[in-house]
């Protein structure tokens, strides 16, 4: 026997299927829980500003590693608790705590040079602009693993080589290494928000595209700092 699918009576008004719809709302949800992890980086970067004591833990090298070491953990919480909403938001927030605090040094650094706010310009600027072509294309991307790994671990090696080293050099391989990581996080996660049927929770879209837009925003305000140096 042939079964007839019925439409839905949101589905005969608006033409769009249940699953269209659970779509629609899943990337909503993501584009909200994005803008929240922004809201607590902010925080984070000014509670930051505002306490010397924390500027200087994050000056030091200890610092600066055990945030680091907190954003690498947090995020895979958030992940493993994805179908938990308090439990995977509440880490989701505390990720864009970190990354807001571990800006803390660079933020300093930059304060008094008009510059903070041209980088926050340029990234929403690229956000949108891959945003558009992404939705423009309506195709798949992803970043191979492996590019991706590759970049992470490089940058990260680059980083703690600088601590000791101070090379102009490596400063601006770090920034370009990030930046492209960031690219390529910001293209793949927002593909996948917007094309992946089988998205199931908003916290994994919106860890990878705050990940990808806190990377762009680090390499633009790190090498306008570089070239604003006298």
């Amino acid at each position: 026997m042939n079964h007839v699918h019925e439409l839905s009576v949101s589905d005969k008004l608006f033409g769009q299927t249940t699953l269209d719809l659970a779509r629609s709302e899943t990337i909503k949800k993501t584009y909200m829980l994005l803008g929240l992890s922004i809201i607590a980086a902010v925080f984070g970067a000014d509670m930051g500003l505002k306490s010397p004591a924390i500027t200087n833990f994050l000056f030091s090298g200890i610092g600066f590693i055990v945030v680091l070491i907190g954003l690498y953990a947090v995020p895979a919480i958030a992940m493993a608790c994805r179908h938990n909403p308090v439990l995977g938001i509440g880490a989701l927030l505390l990720d864009g705590f970190l990354s807001g605090l571990i800006l803390t040094p660079l933020l300093f650094l930059a304060q008094g040079r008009g510059i903070i706010t041209d980088a926050l310009v340029i990234t929403g600027i690229v956000f949108v602009s891959v945003t558009g072509y992404v939705m423009t294309a309506k195709k798949t991307f992803s970043a191979p693993r492996g590019l991706m790994s590759g970049m992470f671990f490089g940058a990260l090696g680059l980083i703690f080589l600088n601590f000791f080293m101070h090379s102009p050099m490596i400063s601006l391989l770090i920034s370009g290494a990030v930046g492209l990581l960031g690219l390529f996080m910001l293209i793949s996660a927002t593909s996948d928000v917007l094309n992946n049927p089988e998205a199931d929770s908003p916290i994994p879209g919106a860890l990878m595209l705050f990940a990808g837009l806190f990377n762009v925003f680090y390499a633009i305000l790190r090498l306008m700092l570089i070239f604003s140096d006298d």
